[in-house]
Formats: C-alpha cells, structure tokens, sequence
C-alpha cells in the first residue's frame, strides 16, 4: 500500500499536474483580460459590472456559452490551488536555506488562498448564486467591531500594500523570467512575453497596491466604507489627476497580465 504523502509528491511532480496547471493558467489569463476590459469600460464611463474577479464571473456569465465558461474557468482555478498547496507541502527542495524555502512556501499557500477565492467566486455564479456586487466593506466593518480591529484592519492594509510592491519590483527587475522555459525567452515571441510581463506584474501591483491604500485609510478613520476592493480602487483612480488615462493604461496592464499566463501556460517552468 503506497504512503499518501509519498503519492501527493509524485502528483505534484507528474506530467498531469503540469498538463492541469497550464490549463488553470489560461483560465487565470481569461479572468485578467475580463477585469482589464472592465476597467477599460470604467475609463470611459461605460461600465457593465464591476472591475474585478467577481464582476468579471457575471460579465461572463451573461455571454453566449457563458455558463460552461464560468465552468471551466471555476475548475481551472481548482486546479491552481490543488498546485499551490502541493508547493506549499512539497515545494523547493532544491532551496538549502530553511528560512527562504518556508518563505517560498508561505507565497505558495497565499497564492493558494487568491486562487481559491476566484474559484469560490466563478463557482457562486456558475451554480446561480453569485453577482456583480459585493464588496470588501462588510468584512471590515466585522474586523473593526472586533477587540483591535483598526489595528487588524490598518495590517491587512499593510500586507496588501506590501504584496502589490512586490509585483512591482517583480515586474520592474523582470523576475518572472524564471516562470518561462528558456524557449519562451527568447526571439520576438520571448520579447513580446516579456514585455507583456513586465508591463502586467507592474499595472496589476499598482492597483492592489491602492486596495490595500484603501484598507489602511479605513483603519485610520475608522470607517468600514473607506475599504473596497479592486473595483473601488480602480474607481479611486479616476480620482486622480489624468485619473481616466491612468486607469486606461492600468486597464490594458491587467489584460497585458492576461497574455502573460497565456505564454507562461505555454512555456511552463517551475
């Protein structure tokens, strides 16, 4: 009788999971290209739902064929979170430092944690109880009621930011080369990935970054209705000067994202 552990190994390291993973990426892609759609319709003042995971499951859902894609969009996320919970358990081995091999694994789980919230979403509207609306809101009014909530509240805030500066940095120093075979690399097609990349690890870290902005400045004045999510953010940014531009080319950087899972799908390296 075979170790369950030792059978979860070889599954994280089998040719299926890499086959599950590419598909769980091109269903990422397609989220990506949907909330940088809407956010472009949010430019320009012609929004249909929200610009986030969520709206983008019920911008689908409303389309030809759109039940069977929330469908495999739902399963595809699945699949990503069956892969980050396997690197989280067995991931890294080849990293001899403890501490940067348990780091590694955190990103793993938190990553896992993301995918699982679009799949919980894609998985509400396919099965008819999900929508365009919701919020973050209601969930921090519930922390802030809590025994120091503010302070709970201003540190997701924190680690939000924190992690929307990381996909700068990623993007800016084009670190996510790793997750590209050497194929995927290099000619005008590696180009153009890296480009798409660069440009999408970097729009995608600016508006998680404002969410998170947006958390902290609900901690500080101590009002739930201060927070939102990716929606609400991105509306914030019409705020700004030049907000409508700004937003335009944060739009065409999710959906530029979008094309990277795409190649990253492609050229699967990890």
């Amino acid at each position: 009788m075979s170790n369950p552990v030792d059978t979860a190994e070889s599954v994280h390291q089998s040719k299926w999971m890499d086959i599950a993973i590419r598909i769980g990426l091109v269903t990422y892609g397609v989220v990506h290209l949907l909330v940088g759609w809407l956010a472009l319709q949010l430019a320009f003042g012609e929004k249909e739902d929200q610009a986030s995971s969520s709206g983008a499951m019920h911008y689908l859902s409303q389309q030809p064929l759109g039940g069977f894609l929330v469908w495999a969009i739902a399963i595809g996320m699945l699949f990503l979170v069956i892969w980050r919970l396997l690197e989280f358990a067995f991931g890294y081995p080849e990293e001899s430092d403890d501490k940067k091999r348990w780091r590694k694994r955190g990103t793993s789980l938190l990553k896992a944690v993301l995918y699982g919230a679009i799949a919980y979403s894609a998985f509400k509207t396919a099965t008819g109880n999900g929508g365009g609306k919701g919020g973050s809101d209601s969930m921090t009014a519930k922390l802030m009621q809590m025994t120091g909530g503010q302070l709970i509240v201003g540190i997701i805030g924190l680690a939000i930011i924190g992690y929307g500066i990381s996909l700068i940095v990623r993007g800016w120093t084009e670190k996510f080369r790793e997750n590209l075979d050497a194929q995927g690399q290099s000619g005008e097609d590696g180009s153009a990935y890296v480009l798409a990349g660069k440009i999408g690890y970097i729009a995608k870290g600016v508006a998680i970054a404002i969410v998170g902005g947006l958390f902290g400045y609900a901690a500080i004045t101590h009002n739930a209705k201060k927070s939102g999510g990716l929606d609400q953010a991105l509306q914030k940014v019409l705020e700004f000067p030049f907000g409508q531009v700004l937003l335009a080319a944060i739009a065409v950087g999710i959906a530029a994202y979008g094309v990277f899972c795409f190649a990253r799908a492609k050229h699967l390296s990890r």
